[in-house]
Order: structure tokens, then C-alpha cells, then sequence
């Protein structure tokens, strides 16, 4: 039977340290060198249960510690069951949907485990192989990986999953969005049966509760967050403005000299790539992050972003989750989601940790349907800023819809088809005449 853990979504008033948790020294001091002393709910409720061998369901929102969660606990784990052979085995794999959560769960792992001796490599593809293969022949204890290269690489022979020990599974229901869902399948099917599975997800719709039955065995529930709540203390207002004032709009909101640094969603790459111009004729520092950047591209634009050398960075959804930065205060949705729950992963970009954070959104008259979407599922009136110089006029604007190939014509669409034809056949018996 699955035992549930539940906790609420605030993280500050939290008496427990780090030490409390039974984690040996070496880790111990990794985490004071980062800066931690307080366990977040997740880390809290987490870490005990993994060290104690037990599987974990885990719904939580991106910004609670959920990384440090169970990297923490496996690397306590690998250190503490070592053996140490000739040449190392995987025993742990960690799957996630984007190259930069990849990454940035790979620096996780480097940061707490810098006082081990466990080895880890980072896969993804996007960049060539020559690297990451040959951190495999050297031998690793631990991988974190993209599902696509490291099916690649397991078909090409170099590396398997035989020895793996600990398996999780992050950001399930973005992987089920992405569509790797029968990467992962394979995957599954050759693990070993016998391991310890985490599976980690910020919404628990039947498909993620369906597949987690197939991974978990007699897992406990950890929640520490209602299933996609916002956070609370995200700060989130809207602009009713016609969809050709957007651009403009945005222009004004960055005039405001608080806003150090913005990541703002757009729908699309194209989108993405023309606000980018549009903010550099207007001298605004700006780089775009989306899957038709290269990998080094996309790395590049984030450490700029991080180091505050660029102050807008413009992100599509398929690289929302990958994006952690702690100081992040401000999060636009140029354009606002046809799904509520990518509303939610949005606004979890700022008010990481505890910080606090705001979340801005341009609405057009199309896009109202989707608003009213997002504030029933947040249970939640989103504030409106009524008082900008590009107000709404255009209220009756209707989303168009493409006509499907193959429909009927209707009778004043024959009638015309009719006479263009006509006029064809007079025009070639005349030039015949001449």
C-alpha cells in the first residue's frame, strides 16, 4: 500500500538542519560550503526514505530542492557501499527531459559529492559524442542523462544499464509532453528489476500515475505542494493588450530600471528569434533559448543570463524546466499558454527557494479562454494592470481556424471555382482565333 507523506509549499519556518538528517561528513561539508544549512519539505521528508532503500513518488514543483533531494541521499549511498574494483559500474541513472536540467543536476551532483570519490558523467545529445564517450571508458558511478543519447550510446555498444543500483526519473510529465515516453519504456526494459526508482513530477495526471505504477514497487508519496499550486508568494498580475502592442508593451515594462534581468516565454522559436531584434534595435541585451539553438549556443545564452551580462533571455517552453537561477525576479509571458499546468512550470522559474519573485503576462483577446483556464486551476484571481499605455480594443478578436484539407466547398466557392474556369476556356478559344 503507498504511504503519503504531505507538506505544505512554505519553506521557510523550518527548524531542522542538514545534520539532523544522519548524512555523513563528507556530504555534510559539501553542503555547508554551498550555503545550506535548512532542508527544504522535499529534502526533509526525502532523504530518510532513500536512505532507508524505499521507492519514492514525489509530486513537486520545480524551485522546492528537489535535486538535492535524492542526489544527496544517492550519493550518500554510493559512498557508503562502495567496492572498489578495477574499473567502475553505472549505479546510478538519472533520466530528465532537457540538456540543461541535464547539466544542472550533473553540477548537483558534482557540488555535494566533491569530498567523495564518486565519479559522474553528464550525457545529452545536441554536441558531439567524443567527450562523453570517453568519460564512460574512464568509468563512472553515477549518469545523468537525456533519454535520446543514452539510447544512442547503449545501441553503439558503449555503455549498460546492468549494474544500475538507483534509477530516477525527473520532470515525468514533461518527458510524457516531449513525447519520450517509449525512450523510457525501452529503458525499463532493461534495468535490472531489482533497484531502488525515484520518480519525480510537478503534476500527477493518470498517464504520469500509470506509468509510476509500472516503475515504483510499494513506493511512499511524497507531496509537498498542492498538485500544480503556484507559489505563493510569486507576485502575478496581467495586461489585457491587442496582440500587434505586445512588443511595445514589452519595451515599456522594461523601461523600469528594477527589472535587472527578465526570462520571457514566447510560444514559438520564430517568436523568440524576432523579439530578440526587436530588443536589440532597442539597445535592450537579449539572446534567445529554444531547441534549434545548438547546445553551445543555448549554454552560452544561460551563463550570460546568470552572470547578468544579458538582461532579457527568451526561452520557449521546451527549455522552461532546465532554467534554475536562484536570484531570478522576474518572469514574462509574452504570449499566455494553451495548457494551465506550463503556466505553472513558467512562474516557478522565479521565487526559487524561497526568494521572492513576479510573474508578469500579456494577454490578448484570444487568449482570455486560457487565462480563465489558468486562474481556476491555481484557484486564484490574477491581478489585472489596468493603467498602460496600450490597453486593450480589439475584445471580439477570434483565434482563426485553418480549414482542413479535403472539406466541402460551399456553394458560392463552386459557383466562383466555376466561372474562373469559364473565363480559362474563353480565354484560349480566343487566342486559338487569333
Amino acid at each position: 500500500m503507498t504511504k503519503i507523506i504531505e507538506s505544505n509549499n512554505r519553506i521557510q519556518n523550518y527548524e531542522m538542519q542538514f545534520h539532523s538528517l544522519n548524512i555523513i561528513k563528507p556530504i555534510l561539508k559539501a553542503i555547508k560550503e554551498e550555503g545550506y544549512s535548512v532542508p527544504t519539505p522535499i529534502q526533509e521528508q526525502c532523504i530518510p526514505i532513500v536512505l532507508k532503500g524505499t521507492d519514492v513518488l514525489g509530486c513537486a514543483q520545480t524551485g522546492t530542492g528537489k535535486t538535492a533531494a535524492f542526489a544527496i541521499p544517492i550519493l550518500q549511498l554510493l559512498e557508503t557501499n562502495r567496492t572498489y574494483e578495477d574499473k567502475r559500474k553505472v549505479k546510478a541513472l538519472i533520466v530528465t527531459p532537457t540538456r540543461e536540467l541535464a547539466i544542472q543536476i550533473g553540477e548537483s551532483f558534482a557540488a555535494y559529492g566533491r569530498h567523495t570519490g564518486i565519479k559522474h558523467a553528464v550525457i545529452f545529445g545536441g554536441v558531439k559524442q567524443h567527450s562523453q564517450v570517453k568519460s564512460l571508458k574512464s568509468g563512472v558511478d553515477v549518469i545523468v542523462a537525456t533519454p535520446g543519447r543514452l539510447l544512442d550510446l547503449m545501441n553503439q555498444g558503449y555503455l549498460n544499464l546492468r549494474s544500475v543500483e538507483y534509477f530516477v526519473l525527473d520532470e515525468a510529465d514533461r518527458m510524457l509532453d516531449m513525447g519520450f515516453i517509449h525512450d523510457v519504456k525501452k529503458m525499463l526494459a532493461v534495468l535490472p528489476k531489482k533497484r531502488q526508482s525515484l520518480f519525480f513530477s510537478a503534476t500527477m495526471p493518470k498517464e504520469i500515475v500509470t506509468l509510476s505504477s509500472t516503475i515504483l514497487d510499494d513506493p511512499t508519496h511524497i507531496s509537498v505542494t498542492p498538485v500544480s499550486s503556484t507559489v505563493e508568494i510569486v507576485k502575478q498580475c496581467v495586461y489585457f493588450v491587442d496582440k500587434g502592442n505586445k512588443s511595445k508593451l514589452l519595451l515599456e515594462v522594461l523601461k523600469d530600471n528594477n527589472i535587472h534581468t527578465a526570462l520571457v516565454f514566447t510560444r514559438t522559436k520564430y517568436g523568440a528569434d524576432k523579439l530578440v531584434k526587436i530588443l536589440h534595435k532597442n539597445k535592450i541585451i537579449a539572446e534567445a533559448i529554444h531547441g534549434n539553438k545548438s547546445q553551445n549556443a543555448r549554454q552560452r545564452a544561460l551563463a550570460n543570463f546568470k552572470a547578468k551580462t544579458t538582461r532579457v533571455l527568451l526561452a520557449t517552453d521546451i527549455a522552461a524546466r532546465g532554467i534554475d537561477i536562484d536570484d531570478m525576479e522576474y518572469v514574462i509571458n509574452y504570449e499566455i499558454p494553451n495548457i494551465s499546468e506550463t503556466y505553472v512550470h513558467r512562474i516557478g522559474r522565479t521565487a526559487r527557494a524561497g526568494a521572492e519573485g513576479t510573474a508578469i503576462s500579456f494577454c490578448d483577446a484570444t487568449e482570455k479562454p486560457f487565462l480563465r483556464d489558468i486562474e481556476k486551476l491555481i484557484k486564484k484571481k490574477i491581478e489585472i494592470i489596468e493603467d498602460h499605455p496600450f490597453p486593450l480594443i480589439d475584445h471580439d478578436a477570434v483565434i482563426p481556424v485553418k480549414q482542413p484539407r479535403g472539406r466541402k466547398k460551399t456553394d458560392q466557392e463552386k459557383n466562383r471555382s466555376h466561372e474562373n474556369t469559364s473565363k480559362k476556356k474563353w480565354r484560349r478559344v480566343m487566342n486559338k482565333s487569333r
